[in-house]
């Protein structure tokens, strides 16, 4: 897995990029109520706000962390965004992506680097 400044991970599934939120940031939310997805399909650019997460503490967006298409989103989490805090970096995965070149991938941090980020 790879990890982004933004609490969110990646991870390489065959030819796709499956990306979550970590369990750092899970915790920091709180009870999770609310996901909003993308659409399938959707072109997004590094940085595009691409999701909406909304808790009882606060409402948070999920950026693309790499240029690329939205081809798939995790439905289970619109019927129950408690997921999120159940199992944020296995079943709660919120959309998967086609990139190009998965090798922009390297240029994320691995897991002792997000361990040292957040400390």
């Amino acid at each position: 897995m790879k990890y982004t400044k933004e609490h969110e991970w990646l991870r390489v599934e065959g030819e796709l990029v499956v990306v979550g939120i970590t369990q750092h940031a899970a915790e920091a939310l709180g009870d999770v109520v609310f996901v909003e997805l993308p659409e399938p399909e959707t072109q997004v650019a590094a940085g595009d706000e691409v999701c909406v997460i909304e808790s009882v503490k606060a409402a948070s967006d999920i950026l693309a962390p790499v240029d690329g298409e939205i081809v798939e989103v995790n439905e289970a989490l619109s019927d129950n965004p408690g997921l999120v805090n159940e199992d944020p970096t296995g079943t709660a995965w919120f959309f998967k992506m086609k990139i190009d070149d998965l090798a922009v991938l390297n240029d994320f941090m691995d897991e002792d680097e997000y361990n040292e980020l957040i400390g």
